[in-house]
Parts: C-alpha cells; sequence; structure tokens
C-alpha cells in the first residue's frame, strides 16, 4: 500500500510541473509543445521495458512448506510487481510481451533451488557410499593374487589369442598387472599384424613414427626372451622392423614374414650381423629381394635348419642354391604356390638335393608341379633321406611324378611317416608297394580340384592296405576310381589286422564303396572317429553323409546291421 501511494504522489507531482509551462504560451505553440509532450509520454511508454532490467533486485524468493513466495521490494515502480497468482493468470492474456519477460526472471529465480536438490544428491551420495566397499575389496584381491597365478593365467591367454595386443592392455591396468604382463615368459611368441593401419590405406608420417616408436620401446623392454617373431601384412618399415628386431632379441630362432614386402638386402644383412641364432625363415607369399637373401644363405646358410618361401620367377635361384650345398644342416623345405597360379613347374635335382641336405626330415612342394632332372656328374655314390619323415607333393594340377620318380626319392626312407600324393594320378598301387618305408602312418591319395579326374578303374589297392595295415592312421582316397571288389578286399586287411585300434580317419567320399565292405572295417576300426562317406553311390541315401566321433560311427554301424 505504501508503494502504491508512493507512485501515485509522483505522479501527480509530474501533473503539475507540466500544467503551468504550456499555459504561458499561445496557441499553436502550445499545440507544437503538446505534441512534443505526448511524444515525450509516448517514448516513457516504449522505455518501459529497459526500466524492468533494474526489477532484478525489487524481489526475493522464500520457500514455504507448499509454494515459493516472491515478496516484492519497496522500490518497485509497477503496480503489478507484488506476485499474485490471480493477476499474473489475467495479464498473461492482456499484454503478452510483458509477461514473457517475467517468465524468464521467475525462471532465473527458480533455477537456484539448493533445497530441493538436496534431497537427490544425498541419495546419490549414498550410492557411492555403497560402492566403496566393493572397491576396496576388489583392490585387496587384485593386490593379494599372487603374481605366479596371474602370469599362468596370462599364459594360457596369450597361447590362445597371442601376446600383442593382450599383455600391452593388460599391463595398463595396475602395477600388478603390469608387472606380470611384462614377464619374458610371455614374450617368447609374438605375432604383429594390423595394429595401426587398415589393410590397403596409406601410413601418415606421424603414424609411421608412432610405429617406429612403439616396436622399438616393445623390442627393447619386453622382447629379450624372444623365441618366435611373425610380421604379418607389412608393406613399410619390414627393414626397420628386422634391423631393431635382430638388434634387442639375441635368442630368436624363427622369423615369419607372411604377405609382406619392401624386404631389401639390408633387413637381411641385419639378421647375419646379430641373429646368430636364427634357424627358421618362413618368407611365403611375401616380395623380397632374393640377391640379398641368396647373400644371407651363402654367409649364413649353416645355421638354417627350416625355409619356407612361394615359388615365384625370381625364387627359383633359392632352390638352386639349396642343392649346392649353402644349408647343409636343412630339415625343413617347403615350397608353394597360390592356388590360382598358372605358372608352377618347378624343376629340381633330386640328386643333388640329397647330397647336400642329407638331414632332411620334411619336404613338401604344395600346389606345383616338380619337374626331376637328371644329375651332370655321374657318381657310383647314392645317398637319399635317411631321416626323412614327410613327403608332401600335393597339387590342384596334373603333376608329373611317376613311380620311377617317387623311388629315387624315397629309395633311401625307411622312417617316412606321412606320404601325401594328392593330385598325383600318375602314381600306382603297385609302385607304392615298392617303397621301403614301413612304417608309414597316413596316406593321401585322394583327387581334389583337378580338372583331369581319371575316371578309369585303377586295381591294386589291397597291396597297399596288406602293406600298412598294422600302422595306418589316416587314409585317403576320395573321388579314386577302384572297383568295388578291390574296395571290399582292401577294407577286410585293414579289418583283419591285428592291432585293429590303430586307424582313427577314414575318407571314401566319392567312391564305389559298398554297404558289406563298410561293416567290415567299421566294425572292427573301434578307434575311428571320423569318416567320410559323402558322394557314394552305392550307400543308402541316408548314410551318405560326414560322421564325427564313436557315437555317431556307431549308430552307423547299427543301421547297416
Amino acid at each position: 500500500m505504501e508503494a502504491s501511494e508512493a507512485e501515485a504522489s509522483t505522479q501527480s507531482d509530474r501533473k503539475e510541473d507540466t500544467v503551468p509551462s504550456v499555459q504561458g504560451q499561445d496557441g499553436p505553440e502550445s499545440k507544437k509543445v503538446s505534441l512534443k509532450r505526448t511524444g515525450n509520454t509516448k517514448a516513457k511508454k516504449t522505455k518501459k521495458p529497459r526500466v524492468s532490467r533494474t526489477f532484478r533486485p525489487g524481489y526475493t524468493v522464500h520457500e514455504g512448506e507448499d509454494m515459493l513466495l516472491v515478496i516484492s521490494s519497496s522500490t518497485s515502480q509497477y503496480n503489478y510487481s507484488a506476485w499474485v497468482p490471480k493477476k499474473r493468470g489475467r495479464k498473461k492474456k492482456a499484454a503478452g510481451g510483458k509477461l514473457k519477460g517475467t517468465q524468464v526472471k521467475t525462471k532465473k529465480a527458480v533455477r537456484a533451488k539448493p533445497k530441493l536438490e538436496n534431497e537427490p544428491v544425498t541419495k546419490e551420495e549414498e550410492v557411492v557410499d555403497l560402492s566403496v566397499p566393493q572397491r576396496k575389496g576388489d583392490h585387496r584381491w587384485g593386490q593379494s593374487l599372487p603374481e605366479e597365478l596371474l602370469i599362468n593365467i596370462f599364459k594360457m591367454v596369450v597361447d590362445q589369442e597371442g601376446a600383442v595386443p593382450f599383455l600391452c592392455r593388460a599391463g595398463r591396468v595396475c602395477r600388478l598387472w603390469n608387472v606380470a604382463a611384462s614377464s619374458p615368459v610371455l614374450w617368447h611368441r609374438v605375432t604383429v599384424g594390423h595394429c595401426w593401419i587398415a589393410p590397403g590405406r596409406k601410413q601418415l608420417p606421424q603414424t609411421e613414427m608412432k610405429v617406429k616408436d612403439t616396436l622399438s620401446w616393445l623390442a627393447e623392454h619386453r622382447f629379450s626372451q624372444l623365441r618366435d617373431f611373425s610380421l604379418c601384412h607389412w608393406t613399410k618399415n619390414v627393414d626397420f622392423t628386422l634391423e631393431t628386431v635382430s638388434q634387442f632379441c639375441p635368442h630368436l630362432r624363427s622369423l615369419k614374414l607372411s604377405h609382406c614386402g619392401g624386404v631389401t638386402a639390408k633387413g637381411f644383412s641385419s639378421l647375419g650381423l646379430h641373429s646368430r641364432s636364427l634357424q627358421s625363415l618362413n618368407l611365403q607369399y611375401s616380395e623380397f629381394n632374393a640377391l640379398g637373401f641368396l647373400a644371407y644363405l651363402h654367409g649364413h646358410g649353416s645355421q638354417i635348419k627350416q625355409i619356407l618361401f612361394t615359388h615365384g620367377p625370381k625364387n627359383d635361384r633359392l632352390l638352386t642354391a639349396i642343392t649346392r650345398g649353402c644349408c647343409p644342416d636343412l630339415e625343413l623345405l617347403e615350397v608353394n604356390s597360390e592356388l590360382d597360379s598358372k605358372d608352377c613347374e618347378l624343376p629340381f635335382c633330386i640328386r643333388a638335393l640329397q647330397v647336400s641336405c642329407p638331414k632332411l626330415k620334411t619336404f613338401r612342394m604344395l600346389n606345383v608341379r616338380p619337374r626331376p632332372k637328371a644329375i651332370h656328374t655321374s657318381t657310383d655314390f647314392l645317398s637319399g633321406f635317411p631321416l626323412l619323415e614327410e613327403l608332401c607333393i600335393a597339387t590342384t594340377h596334373d603333376c608329373y611324378m611317376r613311380d620311377k620318380d617317387l623311388q629315387d626319392i624315397l629309395f633311401d626312407s625307411p622312417k617316412l611317416q606321412v606320404l601325401d600324393l594328392r593330385g598325383c594320378l600318375r602314381i600306382t598301387p603297385a609302385g607304392l608297394a615298392m617303397l621301403p618305408c614301413l612304417e608309414l602312418e597316413c596316406l593321401f591319395w585322394g583327387q581334389y580340384f583337378s580338372p583331369h579326374l581319371s575316371t578309369s578303374p585303377v586295381k591294386g589297392l589291397h597291396l597297399v592296405t596288406q602293406k600298412w595295415s598294422q600302422t595306418l592312421r589316416q587314409l585317403d582316397i576320395a573321388n579314386r576310381p577302384f572297383p568295388e571288389k578291390d574296395l571290399e578286399l582292401a577294407m577286410s586287411h585293414l579289418a583283419q589286422a591285428a592291432e585293429a585300434d590303430t586307424l582313427q580317419s577314414l575318407n571314401l567320399s566319392g567312391t564305389k564303396i559298398t554297404p558289406q565292405a563298410l561293416r567290415s572295417v567299421v566294425g572292427q576300426a573301434t578307434a575311428l572317429d571320423y569318416l567320410n562317406l559323402s558322394s557314394c553311390r552305392y550307400l543308402p541315401r541316408g548314410a551318405k553323409r560326414i560322421y564325427r566321433g564313436q557315437e555317431d560311427i556307431r549308430q552307423l554301424l547299427d543301421k547297416l546291421v
């Protein structure tokens, strides 16, 4: 009430001051003056929203039990400044512009609600207080775990997933995990693939520096006991990687470069300078400098025991250098080519290879067509592969190998255990029966992916099963055109073996096996856990499938009976 009376008195004083000034002038001048005064009054009305800015400190907000009370001060210049619910609702309809200002003011005032926000904050604090003991318990569990036990757990993960990037991430969990992840026992085998860049994308200079720094740190702080190192799908920094790994890894024994490029003579020379324990080199599907690799073999080939490379026009010199005696202690030699390669003919001299590599145990020629060459020097001394345990000449093309060529390779290999002749259509059962290998365990003689499938019947399979019935564990004769009687006789030799529990895998896919012949071998081979009968034309329709496990094979036997 006092505020409204004060405003009324001020307005009456203003009117009294303006009236004498108007009466003391002439008519037209008074009109002009009146016009100016009317303009001033309008200007004052337009300035009222500006005055509203000073209204912010003109009220206070108090919280009651059920509502907010807005109490205006006595310095307010508006009659409607007092907060009345009914008048506020009416003035929303009358003057929306003024109410917008008041609504903004009330919103700003309502934002600060310290008392209302206290209740949910206390609830959140209660939840945090409840979780504190759990975190402390977990922390104590991590500290109380023995380091040896954590290392064994990490070792199982490393065996399945690899050391990188698992150990790098585990070392950032806590101090205990960092100590366990840095154990040299876990860093014996490391494989590095696409860790920083996706395949087919360019590498930025900053990323390249990051790659080099990370690899240098790992080699210096983690690779002290590294044994086997593999690098996959790298097209840059391969020489830098070889230099760094060879410098900080004195115990390196095996190096694998898969689908890598840019390997120069500099990388091989660094291996020769630092890696004195290197014994295995796998360069399959990688592009490298053949001359640099030949120089490495001539200088350090005496320490190499395993060599694996991909056949190509530039890599034929490698096999020639090996046959000349640069790797006398070689135990594994594998030459392969891609499945869609056209030029896969590999000429080599088997006699020279036998003389230069007498310790060879594994000889694989995968998807290549070996063409044996005769030795030019006439020598009466003939040496074979007395320690050979595995011979693989599997190919998808027409192979030139005959019985005589196979006899020249294995004439002095009594310890042969694995013989893979898939795709060798010119090898006969009589030629296999003449081999001096008495301990053969695995024979793979099926036809796969070959456009020259032989349909003419081949006899003599019973000679093969009769020779190795005591030792044979795996037999694969898929798609071989043996007649029904020959298959029945061959299966009877396997069933009548004294040690009938040796056969574990049998692949008869695409053959003319009959239910009677199958019943004899399945009933006696108690250790058989894999049986392939797909596309067997003489079997019932429900039996033409792959059987895995002894229970599944036993159900087949019940059906055949």
